[in-house]
């Protein structure tokens, strides 16, 4: 079993999606700050676990949750 995974969520600034590496054992429940791959904008990334699997939770400081289901 791999301890990490990658995922893909939207970038709430240009709406390209984007590959990020999650840490199963650690990055779930944690905030991050990524740039976006494509616009460079900072996005604020949150990865929670729910019943239907990993969800990405991306967002700007003032915008609301773009969420992306795993």
């Amino acid at each position: 079993m791999s301890l990490s995974e990658e995922e893909l969520f939207s970038c709430p600034y240009c709406m390209t999606m984007n590959a990020i590496e999650i840490d199963v054992m650690n990055d779930i429940g944690q905030q991050q700050i990524v740039d976006c791959q494509i616009c460079c904008q900072p996005i604020e990334i949150t990865v929670i676990e729910t019943a239907a699997g990993l969800e990405v939770i991306a967002k700007t400081g003032e915008s609301p949750l773009v969420t992306t289901d795993i």
